[in-house]
């Protein structure tokens, strides 16, 4: 596929979209290590924050940083908690880059391997590069058992259901050229916890290629995971529903 067009006058820029619900701890220090990540590889960056109303004073803390950070921060707020997948299609709405990297908040996505999802997509001219827990050298810390085998079923499960040939089906740690996210957004329906899982299968399903950097995966320091069971159950219902669409 062709490369991506930046909106930044030709020369590429990285546009990571942040979705925060309550993650007033850990939002500025992830935002320095994304500061000090696309600073020491000499890239063009931006952060934009999407926060869904959080109480305990997210957007607080986010609008300081778009102040310390300027021009590389922008917050867009929401007046409530809408969903993670519908977080990525507002930010994308407002993010300049070519490129789009998504992630976590928490820290189970640490910036150091964004060069290396970089380099591996300019080396194999990707159209999307995916963070795996469960491929190479890649892993997951700090979960007990019952986490492992839930992420690692759904895996399972999926791929036997859909194989997609993505190790990680559920991951949320992705770079994308944004036109290839944009084109995706356009054509999946899915919104919530099974997004992600929606957006490879679609992506392999009209032709995308999709490249993989392992990565480590640890359990978030601050805070509380979002996932319950409710999204399990909307996750298989996703399964589901992508075998008969696809």
């Amino acid at each position: 596929m062709a490369p991506a067009k930046s909106s930044t006058g030709g020369k590429d820029m990285y546009s990571v979209i942040l979705p925060t619900f309550n993650e007033r701890q850990n939002l500025p220090i992830i935002t320095w290590l994304l500061n000090r990540t696309f600073t020491e590889q000499n890239l063009d960056w931006e952060l934009v924050i999407v926060d869904d109303g959080s109480p305990d004073g997210t957007q607080e803390v986010a609008a300081q940083l778009v102040k310390a950070y300027s021009p590389h921060v922008q917050l867009r707020p929401r007046t409530g908690k809408l969903g993670l997948g519908t977080a990525y299609v507002h930010g994308l709405k407002f993010a300049k880059g070519n490129y789009i990297v998504i992630m976590d908040a928490d820290f189970s996505h640490h910036p150091k391997f964004i060069p290396q999802m970089i380099k591996k997509m300019k080396e194999g001219d990707y159209d999307i590069v995916t963070g795996t827990r469960y491929a190479g050298d890649g892993g997951v810390y700090g979960w007990d058992l019952k986490r492992k085998l839930t992420s690692k079923g759904a895996n399972i499960f999926a791929d036997t259901v859909l194989r997609p040939g993505v190790s990680d089906l559920t991951g949320s740690f992705r770079l994308y050229k944004r036109a290839v996210l944009e084109k995706l957004f356009e054509s999946t329906d899915a919104r919530g916890f099974t997004m992600q899982m929606a957006l490879a299968v679609t992506a392999k399903a009209k032709g995308y290629s999709i490249g993989e950097v392992p990565i480590s995966f640890v359990d978030r320091v601050y805070g509380d995971s979002k996932l319950g069971g409710e999204e399990i159950v909307e996750y298989a219902k996703g399964v589901l529903q992508l075998w008969w669409s696809i």
